[in-house]
């Protein structure tokens, strides 16, 4: 099989590995210690750097360490989703952020807006928070609750 040199490929498996074993709550020396190699051999693996001429032997045990199952690194190297997927990922979204989204719906859905046209805005703007991988579906049940109740 031909290495994968694309960079973003590897920033992708980076911030994967980060974020697994940070849900740990796993240090990268801890997870050196797991996995048997180097903290540098972990920094180097989370950093997402390219590797010169073949797959770094240090990854294996490092996904075996979190837990992953054999070829999940090939599979998040080739743009598929971690074990456990990203919905565990805290997403952090500046207000501003929020308020165009949610400004931007408004635009689309009101012109002097009634009390079911500003819900229809509401969900639109929800839709794109989704989209955008800032909600899951489990916020969806609990905003339907939320209109149930108002």
């Amino acid at each position: 099989m031909e290495l994968n040199k694309d960079p973003n490929a590897w920033a992708h498996l980076g911030r994967a590995l980060r974020e697994a074993r940070e849900r740990r709550g796993r240090s990268q020396e801890e997870l050196a210690a797991d996995a048997g190699v180097s903290k540098g051999a972990v920094q180097a693996a989370e950093a997402g750097r390219v590797p010169k001429t073949r797959m770094p032997q240090t990854l294996a045990p490092i996904a075996r360490a979190l837990h992953w199952p054999a070829g999940s690194i090939e599979r998040v190297l080739g743009g598929g989703e971690p074990p456990g997927g990203w919905q565990d990922i805290r997403v952090e979204i500046a207000d501003e952020e929020v308020a165009s989204i949610l400004t931007n719906a408004m635009v689309r859905a009101t012109d002097h807006a009634t009390a079911s046209e500003i819900r229809h805005a509401a969900e639109l703007a929800v839709a794109d928070l989704r989209r955008r991988g800032f909600l899951t579906e489990a916020n969806r049940s609990h905003l339907n609750e939320s209109n149930e109740n108002a």
